[in-house]
């Protein structure tokens, strides 16, 4: 069996407990892929236990700022808490978007965890054909 470790994720993890939650002034960073599938850039962050209503994407010329609010679980008077490694407060991710792409019509889907943007690639950045005239102009004359 072959096992795989990363020294430097006990060493984030160690940094966000010491840190505390991110804020609205200081928030902590999510985790994104982004890729293009044809004619559409994809994006796709991880924010697992945030709600739906607690996300906010906003597009201001080409910069893409994404916001997600984690609160903490309600818990009874009575809990104590064991251990608490999950990360709690507010993650934002901004990424500068290309000329190339379309922003008016991102669409956001947000599934177990996950919120996908589909940017689709603008038509004036598709590549097309040109046509070529046949050598005969018109000569103008005067």
């Amino acid at each position: 069996m072959l096992m795989r470790t990363d020294p430097f994720r006990e060493m984030d993890r160690l940094a966000q407990q010491l840190l505390g939650p991110g804020t609205w002034s200081r928030p902590s960073a999510m985790p994104m892929d982004a890729y293009r599938d044809g004619d559409t850039y994809v994006i796709a962050f991880d924010i697992p236990g945030v709600a739906k209503e607690a996300v906010d994407i906003d597009v201001e010329r080409n910069m893409l700022t994404v916001r997600a609010e984690r609160r903490p679980a309600a818990k009874s008077d009575q809990a104590q808490v064991e251990l608490s490694e999950r990360p709690l407060g507010v993650f934002s991710r901004q990424v500068v978007l290309a000329d190339t792409l379309d922003t008016e019509r991102i669409e956001a889907d947000y599934d177990a965890g996950v919120l996908t943007l589909r940017i689709p690639i603008a038509e004036r950045a598709k590549p097309r054909r040109i046509a070529i005239n046949d050598g005969s102009r018109k000569q103008i004359s005067s």
